[in-house]
């Protein structure tokens, strides 16, 4: 069975390219982890084996993102629990109630992580929203 993902070791500088998790659309990884810290791109609701972007609505594709988000976290030994920085990008902040219930079942540390919220007006494959974090390795 081929490994879930690559690391690309620069010095002390980790590239994390996975496999399940959508490809990255440019010249770039999932995620980069150094120095006990993972970095990740923006998360977008796009399944990793079509590429295309999933149906069913806000639920479907918030959970999406949460999964995608998931991936670089536990090929790096993490998990939602020490993520410390949220950054999340919206097409309309109408939709940050709904997004914030489904994130709100992945967060169930009592101290939430700080997260930023910014309404945009374009993402990547025309998605509502956008998620990248900073999250902790034990």
């Amino acid at each position: 069975m081929p490994a879930k993902y690559t690391f690309v070791k620069t010095d002390s500088l980790r590239l994390l390219c996975l496999r399940d998790a959508p490809p990255s659309i440019g010249p770039y990884c999932q995620a980069t982890k150094y120095n006990g810290t993972i970095y990740s791109t923006g998360c977008i609701g796009l399944h990793p084996k079509t590429q295309e972007v999933v149906d069913g609505g806000i639920e479907a594709l918030s959970r999406r993102i949460m999964l995608n988000a998931q991936a670089p976290l536990e090929a790096s030994g993490s998990s939602f629990d020490n993520v410390v920085k949220v950054t999340l990008l919206l097409k309309d902040l109408k939709d940050f109630a709904a997004f914030s219930v489904l994130y709100a079942e992945y967060f169930k540390v009592e101290a939430k992580p700080a997260r930023s919220c910014v309404e945009v007006t374009r993402l990547p494959q025309n998605v509502l929203y956008e998620m990248a974090f900073i999250a902790l390795v034990e």
